[in-house]
């Protein structure tokens, strides 16, 4: 274990300092691309100027003989394109992997100063964060870079999960963690196909209200993941980096899936991942507080004055607590606000009203 003092202090020589703050830039939607299909890498610098965070994906979705080609492509891309505000990421190939080593190597030296997020996939334990940690920073310097590269860790294996606290504190370079449900489930040899949401076989219901144990009892779907995504969350928050929730198999089905952000936002997570252009509009929707909530946070912020002691407001108590809660949602709202000007103008114009209807 490494001394606390020595946590800050750069891996290899010449490396940059590592950051002792994860930046919360606007991340809502994580907007996967393959680098190796020409028709989707031509579409990516249009895509780029819609989303919070461009992802060129190496690993699943990239068949073993296009591995290559799509490491290639996104180096191509990153290389004749300035994305401006939205943030550029990859996801590597899984650290079993014969492609991850060229995939680190590669990306670091030829656009390491590109590239604001590596995402690694399958990570078990800090061990897997501290092997990556270790070789970026050697890659970092070798490129002369000035900033280290952070780490986002997917979260896919039933080891993953039982170590999921100490892959969040592995590292000063750990950005944030996302849920990979569909292997995870394959992991945990859990009895579903799908990929993310629900399952209509994982219900609660109703007690009878007679002796026809059959009549009048209503089911309740359950969420298979809120147990996972809670503690995620948990391991994030107190670890100063961002949770997310992953992919949403089923493209067609954009209600469900809305459905399933929002849970993820509710319980505390940042964005999630985007696999299609129709999920762009959905994410950006869910993670985004409605202008109301941020006009009432606004308003019991403006009346807590230093936040101490309780108020009374619209007939609900107000202290300390729910003085943080709303701290909370305008500080997302003022980050949001910089980025999408539409959003920042439905932000001010609902609080004005509200702070005029007192």
């Amino acid at each position: 274990m490494r001394s606390p003092k020595d946590f800050f202090a750069p891996l290899a020589v010449g490396a940059p300092e590592p950051v002792r703050q994860i930046p919360a830039l606007p991340s809502r939607m994580i907007h996967f691309f393959d680098p190796s299909n020409e028709k989707m890498a031509a579409k990516a610098p249009d895509i780029a100027k819609k989303v919070d965070v461009l992802l060129g994906n190496l690993e699943d979705a990239v068949r073993a003989d296009r591995k290559e080609a799509a490491r290639n492509g996104l180096v191509e891309i990153a290389k004749a394109n300035d994305f401006g505000q939205t943030q550029l990421w990859t996801r590597v190939n899984s650290l079993d992997s014969p492609w991850v080593l060229d995939d680190l190597t590669n990306l670091v030296t030829e656009i390491g100063d590109k590239l604001d997020v590596i995402m690694v996939p399958k990570v078990e334990g800090a061990q897997d964060v501290h092997y990556v940690d270790r070789l970026l920073a050697q890659l970092e310097a070798r490129a002369g870079l000035t900033r280290p590269l952070l780490v986002h860790a997917i979260l896919e294996t039933a080891s993953g999960v039982a170590n999921v606290e100490e892959i969040a504190g592995a590292s000063p370079r750990m950005q944030g963690i996302s849920l990979g449900p569909a292997d995870l489930a394959a992991s945990r040899r859990m009895k579903t196909t799908r990929v993310g949401g629900g399952h209509p076989g994982y219900l609660v219901r109703t007690d009878p209200t007679g002796e026809d144990l059959n009549a009048g009892r209503t089911t309740y779907q359950q969420d298979l993941w809120h147990y996972t995504v809670a503690r995620m969350v948990d391991a994030c928050a107190a670890n100063g980096i961002l949770p997310y929730y992953g992919p949403f198999g089923d493209i067609r089905d954009v209600v469900a899936c809305e459905d399933q952000f929002r849970n993820a936002f509710l319980l505390g997570c940042v964005g999630a991942w985007s696999l299609h252009p129709a999920q762009i509009d959905i994410a950006k929707k869910v993670f985004s507080p409605e202008p109301s909530e941020v006009a009432w946070a606004r308003r019991v912020i403006a009346a807590m004055g230093d936040g101490t002691g309780a108020v009374m407001i619209d007939g609900k108590m107000q202290d300390d607590a729910s003085f943080k809660q709303c701290q909370v949602v305008a500080e997302l709202a003022d980050a949001l606000s910089a980025r999408d000007p539409e959003l920042a103008e439905a932000y001010d114009k609902a609080t004005k009203e509200a702070l005029a209807g007192e």
